[in-house]
């Protein structure tokens, strides 16, 4: 994962130049500092004094160069506390989003942690450093599933926050008003920030692969009903099906990139191949 930067397709203010398109206009002249030279950096940029010294390749940095701001939003409501298998969407969540913070942080750039349930739980600004990632893993470990969802109201929240054009990561299972989310969704867009959504759904719930019938409890009302799941099975597919294209179908329009993700994949492989798919589209 080390090796892997996550790049943002869209125009982002505060960028490190050549990785990222930046909506700042001029440049200013006064140095701050030097890194690597990376595929894709203009090589007029390259500092050839150094070059002659170290023999490798670094580029020149300047004081209006930031890197970019990544937020992560996730969703810690109840129905999340959800698993058929040895991890629940929360857990799946967290790990998706540390190996997402790593990959930010490794790369130079800042990352910060929305947790939300029926209101934002927690909001941790945008840094670059080991500590402050760990910081955001522990407020992720010590706040279990619990309340609600209202992911509408806490995206309109995380965008009352957010002032400058960044990179917002969506992880949630989006069981809630679809047409709240995706009106608040088109809100980031219309204030040009990047938007990634990772829709995490458990593999029961995804296809209600159930041997019998028997008593489902709602996790966020604890409303329950008995139920034949091989009687429903046809009808909740469509109904899903249904779901999940509200959602995948808004986000192409709006260029948003949507995601599907069930828990039981492998994480690591598939962070891999989306980090690695993203960097192609984002050349």
């Amino acid at each position: 994962m080390n090796r892997l930067v996550l790049e943002s397709r869209y125009v982002v203010e505060g960028n490190l130049a050549g990785r990222h398109r930046s909506a700042q206009r001029g440049m200013s002249t006064e140095f701050a500092d030097h890194r690597e030279y990376m595929p894709g950096d203009d090589p007029r940029r390259i500092d050839w004094k150094v070059l002659g010294r170290t023999e490798r390749y670094y580029i020149r940095r300047y004081q209006d160069e930031t890197n970019l701001r990544v937020y992560l939003v996730v969703d810690r409501s109840a129905s999340m506390n959800y698993g058929s298998t040895a991890i629940t969407k929360y857990q799946y969540a967290c790990r998706l989003a540390a190996a997402l913070s790593y990959v930010v942080i490794k790369g130079r750039d800042s990352v910060g942690l929305y947790a939300y349930s029926d209101r934002v739980d927690s909001a941790i600004g945008a840094r670059n450093s080991f500590g402050h990632l760990n910081n955001l893993l522990s407020t992720l470990a010590s706040q279990p599933p619990a309340s609600t969802t209202a992911t509408a109201d806490a995206l309109r929240r995380v965008a009352d926050d957010i002032h400058r054009r960044a990179l917002i990561v969506l992880i949630s299972d989006l069981f809630d008003d679809p047409p709240g989310i995706i009106r608040a969704l088109a809100h980031f867009r219309k204030l040009h920030h990047d938007v990634i959504i990772f829709h995490t759904l458990d593999p029961k719930e995804l296809d209600l692969d159930f041997r019998r019938g028997g008593e489902f409890e709602d996790l966020e009302t604890n409303e329950k009903i008995m139920a034949d799941p091989q009687a429903l099975m046809d009808e909740y597919r469509k109904l899903l099906g249904t779901f999940i294209e509200e959602y995948r179908g808004a986000a192409a329009r709006m260029q948003i990139d949507y995601r599907l993700v069930r828990t039981d994949q492998p994480l690591d492989g598939f962070a891999r191949a989306y980090l690695e798919e993203r960097r192609r589209l984002s050349r």
